[in-house]
């Protein structure tokens, strides 16, 4: 399989439970809830995506022919060994298991990481995943309904999206993230209250976007 990738970079995980943890972010290409253009987003099924996933151009993108070629170079941006810390990868995208397969998984441990991946739930994830963090879309089917975290985009309009419809899925935590768009201040506030009025959720922010890093 050759697998597509958007982008490759060292930096810190800006949500969720390992927030602030150093790991590498594989982005890879192609999503498919969205084309990633501008002139489909209307129509698409999720319309709040922020992030740039066209295309193989990206830093450290490319095409990689081999699930150990994309391993080598993962393991080629993480910056050494220290003491008590295994490398960390997240793979990203876009949709990520549309390209993430056993054998890149097998490759990534392989190379000494622990491989922690984003996904909007729509396809069942593979074997192996070490840490597995599920982001619904209101008007996609969730296939994957368990993991290691569970990630709501907060708030989604369509009633499918409320969060109590997710609570009695099998995921070790549950996060409500502000949608970040014009109207950020107002629904950080209500993820603020909604998670102070029911505590199985958690606030998750995307710090990345706060400090001013990728």
């Amino acid at each position: 399989m050759t697998y597509s990738v958007k982008e490759m970079y060292y930096t810190l995980q800006g949500e969720g439970a390992h927030t602030g943890r150093p790991a590498v972010f594989l982005r890879f290409a192609g999503c498919n809830l969205w084309s990633g253009r501008e002139k489909d987003r209307a129509e698409a099924t999720c319309k709040f995506c922020d992030t740039e996933f066209v295309g193989t151009d990206g830093p450290g993108g490319g095409k990689f022919e081999t699930a150990s070629d994309l391993a080598s170079a993962v393991a080629a941006i993480w910056p050494g060994q220290g003491a008590g810390s295994r490398p960390y990868v997240v793979c990203t995208g876009g949709e990520p298991l549309l390209q993430l397969d056993e054998p890149a998984i097998d490759a990534l441990h392989a190379a000494g990481f622990e491989v922690g991946v984003e996904s909007n739930g729509t396809i069942a994830a593979p074997a192996g995943i070490d840490w597995l963090c599920v982001s619904p879309k209101a008007n996609a089917p969730l296939v994957q309904q368990s993991g290691n975290e569970l990630k709501l985009v907060y708030p989604q309009m369509e009633s499918a999206a409320r969060p109590e419809n997710f609570e009695a899925l099998n995921f070790e935590h549950f996060f409500l993230q502000p949608l970040h768009d014009e109207n950020i201040d107002e629904h950080t506030r209500a993820s603020i209250e909604y998670c102070l009025a029911h505590p199985h959720w958690k606030l998750s922010l995307q710090t990345h976007k706060i400090i001013g890093i990728d």
